[in-house]
């Protein structure tokens, strides 16, 4: 019979949650060459365009932390505008997390801040929207 080893975690690995609407980003940080993966690919890789390269360094340049840290993360939900999101704002936690000193910077920037804002569940006796109301008749 086989006995399962656990694997201990790694002291100078730190996981945090990022979110932002069904968006979930698990996030996994530790010290290193400045290597960013989200899940198992390339950053740039996965999070095609410019606009979104500069929305994911956004913390990363704020703190002045290039090159200091490998960053790995697991996104799963959501679009990849709520992901982007959800790894800025996991990584922005981690980096809270190991440095606190540098938690000011990012809370002024407004990344430790979880977007709250989500759709709107849709009511019945409506029509199909949220706050879409039935058309009555005129007479």
């Amino acid at each position: 019979m086989e006995t399962k080893v656990k694997k201990t975690k790694n002291s100078d690995t730190i996981s945090v949650v990022g979110r932002r609407k069904e968006a979930v980003a698990r996030v996994r940080i530790s010290v290193g060459a400045g290597e960013l993966a989200v899940n198992g690919k390339p950053i740039a890789e996965y999070f095609l365009g410019a606009l979104y390269q500069k929305k994911y360094q956004r913390p990363i340049e704020v703190t002045k932390t290039e090159g200091k840290y490998n960053i790995s993360a697991k996104v799963v939900g959501g679009g990849v505008v709520s992901q982007v999101d959800a790894f800025v704002h996991g990584v922005a936690r981690a980096i809270a997390k190991i440095d606190p000193s540098l938690r000011t910077l990012l809370k002024k920037d407004g990344l430790l801040t979880r977007d709250a804002r989500v759709k709107e569940r849709r009511k019945y006796g409506n029509a199909q929207k949220a706050r879409a109301k039935k058309q009555s008749p005129k007479r």
